[in-house]
């Protein structure tokens, strides 16, 4: 702590804060990592106690809970629209009894194209879905079932292997022209509004519906009370409850080509929601669109558990529910579980990941630590929950030995309207939540039409508990870490579930910019959460010491860039004269510091080892970590600090998937991966690597003026080694500002060595100008013969 230099101080004590909050902040990593815990779902024991073989999923004699899924989505063009609709297909097929899970779309933007879309799915689906059973097939999204090489498919598993080629072949062509009718809907829409022509009352063309009717949501020429941010709520029940009982199909025929005499043929409940719409309210995104779908399948299903989707995400092993409920109905530990996290697996991203989409360093080691203590944290989707636990109610073990959960929901308050809004069936229905022995009923028909209506209105939420202690929490940008942490402060448990082959699989934005917009949208919500009343430090006492320690890592640590991006500017300083700023003496200082990285390199090697990670994995892990660190974490301190001033803080951009496909895809699978889309996100980052190039430039330069003695040019070197480690870190994002460039790696190679040798040559020729005294005799005498032959006589040494 000693510190001779009074000419930099106040860099001195930058230094020293840094090095300890990063000392700090690897301490915290690690101590969630102390128990490590990989757990395993056993299927054929579940299927023996609760499914029993020879029932399968057509079976009315099946104890396995109900399960509500939730999927969202906002627009058809930004989503894809048959990309989400493969999502729906894949849950309507997946293997889990028919009657006991129902599927609740919510169309955020309340578009007649997704309303239409998923009547075109409920025929094919009646196609679709019996082939999967039949044949067994996976994936059971059919979009990535055919896109499949047949060598990756693995042996057969159906009953009829003698059908299977002919009945693919029939299923196909009814998948292509799904896929026609599907486009379709964007021109016959339009078309079917223009031949009925304006309405004079509303002074727009309306949006008509196949039956003749005006579509109550979005109006494709908005008008009022038709646009996105303006309409009513609109729930539509597309497939009725299919029953308990299997209805096997008809065999082979001309017109019926499959023979389906031994399948069932029923497809489970699907229902389309918009939510109502209003100009002076804030309708929360995506937490308060699943708000209103909790409600909403409660008055139709009211199944125990919910597991939610993003539009983009479909399901890639059909027992991914069932692995689920062997957490949930575990005797040691499933009551006290309120959800089951999955991890995160993409499509269409580059063989290298080079933007680190995958995270298999979070997913793969760090959520194995959280195993091991309370549970991974929530993060947004491919979750399955236990309602009662989204109705904030407590867990088993910290309720009195006389009560229960749905003895704690009935009777939780004196007024619970107050907390659940006004909607009686609603309320009534809180308690039957908990019963995993309930099967799902038919609902009725016209009853609740009003209700369901009602409990997706704007104002129902107002002066209630929804998005604070019930559901899914408001006003902030990461509300999936928030809603799992407010969950886990009450005493439940989480669990951590990989399968093989993985469970779900979605879209990555592989473009550079729109993957540094998710990181800033997730840092930044991440430190409102430690600013916040929902900080980990505030929590009580059942939240687990450890788990307290990781989230508070997990949501500070957007801190480090700080120090990060000063060290990164280093270069700057210590190349404008010959001192170094940092402490004395440097042979000890560096000795100290070599040895903690290679210590804490190693415990990086043991902890992918017991991961399972690859070492490129955890290579670009690192380095999307300083990219970050760079350019968007500042950002996001940037964010909080003006949120904490009372400032409105940066606006998040809304990640935008992956728009290519068909043909396009076909010529360029990767094609996203080569955009480059300037930001002011990205000049952070192009400064900093700037700054290095020109220092390892400018050292060269000088080393070759003999410009260095010899303890600065063992000096200079060292110095040039954290350069060089600085610019290997920030190699995937100088890849992406190269866009179709960067198909040539060794061309960034090429443009470093002759950007060096550029850099050092002017270097070299300037430096007897302004700095003579620091050039060797020899160099000096060279550049006065070069300097009187190009220079004015007014620039001669």
């Amino acid at each position: 702590m000693r510190h001779r230099d009074t000419d930099s101080v106040v860099l001195w004590w930058v230094t020293v804060f840094g090095d300890f909050w990063f000392g700090v902040s690897w301490l915290l990593n690690q101590a969630s990592k102390l128990n490590p815990i990989r757990r395993v779902p056993n299927l054929a024991l579940l299927n023996q106690r609760f499914d029993p073989p020879g029932n399968g999923s057509s079976s009315s004699s099946s104890q396995l809970p109900a399960v509500d899924v939730f999927i969202n989505t906002v627009d058809p063009v930004d989503e894809p629209v048959l990309c989400t609709m493969n999502s729906v297909l894949s849950i309507l097929a997946t293997d889990y009894p028919v009657g006991r899970h129902a599927t609740y779309f919510s169309d955020d933007g309340g578009s007649l194209v997704h309303y239409e879309a998923l009547l075109e799915v409920a025929r094919f689906a009646a196609v679709w879905a019996p082939f999967c059973r039949k044949h067994r097939v996976e994936p059971r999204a059919p979009e990535s079932y055919f896109a499949a090489k047949a060598d990756n498919a693995g042996p057969y598993a159906g009953d009829a292997p003698a059908q299977f080629v002919d009945d693919r072949r029939h299923v196909r062509r009814e998948y292509e022209e799904f896929k026609a009718r599907l486009a379709a809907l964007f021109t016959v829409i339009p078309q079917r509004s223009e031949a009925h022509g304006p309405d004079s009352a509303k002074g727009a063309t309306p949006t008509f519906m196949a039956d003749g009717t005006h579509w109550p949501g979005t109006w494709f020429e908005p008008a009022a009370n038709h646009n996105k941010g303006q309409h009513a709520a609109i729930v539509e029940v597309v497939l009725n409850h299919p029953g308990d009982e299997p209805q096997l199909g008809a065999p082979a025929s001309s017109e019926n080509p499959m023979d389906l005499s031994a399948v069932d043929v029923r497809l489970p409940m699907l229902v389309y929601i918009a939510r109502e719409k209003r100009p002076g309210y804030d309708h929360q995104k995506k937490a308060g669109a699943m708000n209103v779908q909790l409600r909403v399948s409660a008055l139709l299903s009211n199944a125990p558990f919910v597991i939610n989707f993003d539009g983009d995400h479909y399901i890639n092993n059909s027992a991914a529910f069932r692995a689920a409920m062997c957490f949930m109905l575990d005797p040691r530990h499933g009551e006290d579980t309120a959800f089951v996290q999955f991890p995160q697996r993409f499509d269409d991203v580059d063989p290298t990941d080079r933007y680190s989409n995958h995270n298999r360093v979070f997913f793969d080691a760090t959520s194995l630590g959280l195993n091991g203590i309370q549970g991974p944290s929530y993060v947004g989707t491919g979750c399955m929950f236990r309602r009662a636990a989204l109705y904030g109610a407590d867990p088993p073990r910290w309720l009195p030995p006389d009560g229960s959960v749905s003895k704690q929901l009935s009777s939780s308050d004196n007024d619970p309207c107050h907390h659940f809004g006004n909607s009686m069936p609603f309320i009534n229905s809180i308690p039957l939540a908990t019963h995993h022995e309930r099967p799902v009923s038919p609902p009725p028909a016209s009853p609740l039409d009003a209700e369901l209506a009602a409990v997706a209105t704007c104002a129902y939420e107002d002066g209630t508990g929804w998005g604070d202690c019930v559901g899914w929490v408001y006003n902030i940008a990461t509300e999936d870490v928030v809603t799992g942490f407010r969950i886990h402060r009450k005493g439940w448990r989480s669990m951590y579930c990989a399968t093989e082959p993985d469970a779900f699989r979605g879209t990555a934005p592989i473009n550079l910019t729109e993957r540094l917009y998710q990181i800033l949208r997730w840092s930044g919500g991440s430190l409102d959460m430690f600013f916040s009343r929902n900080s980990p430090l505030l929590a009580g006492r059942r939240l687990h010491p450890l788990q307290r320690v990781a989230y508070a890592n997990m949501t500070a640590y957007p801190i480090s860039a700080a120090f990060i991006f000063l060290y990164d500017l280093l270069p700057l300083m210590w190349l404008s004269g010959s001192e170094f700023y940092i402490q004395k003496p440097f042979a000890t200082y560096a000795a100290y510091m070599f040895a903690g990285i290679a210590m804490m390199e190693v415990s990086g090697m043991v902890e992918i080892t017991w991961a399972g990670i690859t070492l490129l994995d955890w290579c670009r892990n690192e380095q999307f970590f300083m990219v970050g660190a760079t350019g968007v974490y500042p950002a996001a301190v940037l964010h909080s600090l003006l949120r904490l001033v009372g400032l409105k803080g940066l606006p998040f951009k809304l990640t935008a998937k992956p728009q290519s496909s068909g043909a396009a895809a076909a010529r360029e699978r990767f094609a996203e991966v080569y955009e480059v889309q300037w930001a002011p996100l990205l000049v952070p980052t192009v400064v900093v690597i700037a700054v290095n190039v020109a220092a390892v430039g400018a050292a060269l330069g000088r080393a070759a003026a003999g410009g260095w003695s010899l303890p600065q040019l063992a000096a200079t070197a060292g110095g040039m080694l954290f350069n060089a480690w600085v610019l290997l870190l920030l190699y995937p994002f100088a890849l992406g500002i190269m866009g179709r460039w960067s198909k040539r790696p060794y061309l960034l190679f090429v443009l470093l060595v002759v950007t060096l040798a550029a850099i050092a040559s002017a270097y070299v020729a300037l430096l007897p100008v302004f700095a003579p005294r620091s050039v060797s005799p020899f160099w000096l005498g060279f550049w006065s013969r070069v300097g009187s032959s190009i220079f004015p006589t007014s620039w001669r040494i």
